[in-house]
């Protein structure tokens, strides 16, 4: 029989206590022949908050779900459908489905050491911000594009009367 990985379903926010608790009950029943890896993926984000604060956090990649890698037989079945905490194995009731190769390595680069953090705000195109610092302080405008790699965004300020597009760092700016 082969070792292939297979998709849990846990209640959210349980993932960690989930493995934990599957992890203990490989060694107490002695199923560490035929489960062999539990796995949790995860992604490094950068979050930019106001005032151009960075905040660096792991994510979990699909709240709510573990890997599993074993070998699918009753024995195996038992134990990890038994473990508190989870709710099911995805695919269908009768037999679960084992992923791809191609999805197991495509999971597994999203939380490779080393990668380049993904990067989110709380900025987004359309919203209306008040320009807190530079030669355009107190203008208000609104937000055509964002940059998070980059921390910038381009803002339409009325100038004159006229709509200007305006660079500005996401430490210029406060949402109105």
């Amino acid at each position: 029989m082969a070792k292939k990985w297979y998709v849990i379903h846990t209640y959210s926010g349980y993932e960690n206590k989930v493995k934990t608790n599957l992890e203990h009950r490989i060694d107490s029943m002695g199923m560490a022949d035929k489960i062999f890896q539990v796995m949790i993926p995860k992604e490094t984000v950068t979050e930019l908050k106001a005032g151009g604060r960075k905040v660096t956090s792991e994510k979990k990649v699909f709240p709510g779900y573990i890997l599993v890698q074993m070998e699918l037989d009753d024995d195996s079945w038992y134990v990890v459908r038994n473990t508190p905490g989870v709710t099911g194995f995805v695919g269908s009731q009768a037999k679960p489905v084992a992923l791809s190769r191609e999805e197991v390595k495509r999971i597994q680069r999203t939380g490779v050491v080393g990668a380049k953090p993904k990067s989110f705000t709380e900025f987004m195109p359309g919203m209306a911000v008040k320009v807190t610092a530079g030669p355009l302080a107190e203008f208000d405008g609104i937000i055509s594009e964002v940059n998070p790699d980059q921390g910038k965004m381009r803002v339409m300020v009325s100038i004159f009367g006229r709509e200007t597009p305006v660079e500005l760092g996401f430490d210029q700016v406060a949402k109105l």
